[in-house]
């Protein structure tokens, strides 16, 4: 009797653990965890960025606010939606590094799509620092502007991928650039990589995004894009924004 209490104790707790295997069935709800890991959007921009109609959108959000992985505001008659937390972010960064390890067309799809381990040259976060300090690279945020506004590494230029050919001529041709985006399986910073190599720059990604940025401890500066003042260093805090301290990694 004890063992079929204790049983049945599991069986409620996995069935707990299940509403969030809910969410990640579907693979729209996943892409909505990752644009909600990268700023705070309103059912309307969500539906319009995901491709989906409104009310399949707000269907998809309500299965992630049951999950409680999503948390709302209301502004007007408007409603914003957020990552429940940075729990959830990592959860989505887990699935992505699983699906990377263990499932082979994925990478297979990543390398078809220019942005495999092997297409792509990346820099490591320390080595990202490093050269920061030296004053030989310039960083790019290729992510829309509001996700840039509501979190980015300091110090790095705002250049969303689709303005990026229009404002090739804000760059110092001296420099290397080393651009960022949402993270390992996204597109936008290989893209943009490869638009600045075919105009003879150099040019590389970060490996990883501003998710993994965060979540490893680093500095994270908010508000939207200003040009930095000659000399400012990635690691560094914005003027006038707040730093979060790097933990121990």
């Amino acid at each position: 009797m004890e063992y079929e209490r204790d049983l049945g104790g599991r069986t409620d707790l996995y069935d707990q653990l299940a509403r969030i295997g809910k969410v990640v069935m579907h693979p729209k709800r996943i892409e909505l965890l990752d644009l909600l890991c990268q700023a705070e959007r309103s059912v309307e921009t969500l539906a319009a960025t995901t491709g989906l109609k409104l009310s399949t959108a707000s269907a998809h959000l309500q299965v992630m606010r049951q999950a409680r992985l999503v948390e709302t505001r209301r502004e007007g008659t408007r409603v914003y939606y957020r990552a429940a937390g940075e729990e959830v972010c990592r959860f989505v960064t887990a699935l992505g590094d699983l699906g990377r390890a263990r499932l082979a067309e994925v990478e297979q799809i990543l390398r078809a799509l220019g942005a495999g381990a092997d297409g792509t040259e990346r820099v490591t976060r320390d080595d990202l620092l490093e050269r920061a300090r030296t004053g030989t690279v310039v960083v790019l945020d290729v992510r829309p502007a509001e996700e840039y506004a509501a979190g980015h590494i300091p110090g790095a230029i705002s250049l969303p991928l689709e303005h990026l050919e229009a404002r090739l001529d804000e760059l110092d041709p001296s420099l290397e650039v080393v651009a960022y985006c949402r993270g390992p399986l996204c597109l936008l910073a290989p893209e943009a990589v490869a638009t600045l190599r075919e105009r003879g720059m150099r040019a590389r990604c970060l490996e990883d995004g501003l998710p993994e940025w965060r979540q490893a401890g680093l500095p994270i500066a908010t508000g939207p894009h200003a040009p930095p003042a000659a000399g400012t260093a990635v690691g560094r805090p914005d003027r006038d924004t707040p730093q979060r301290k790097r933990a121990s990694r």
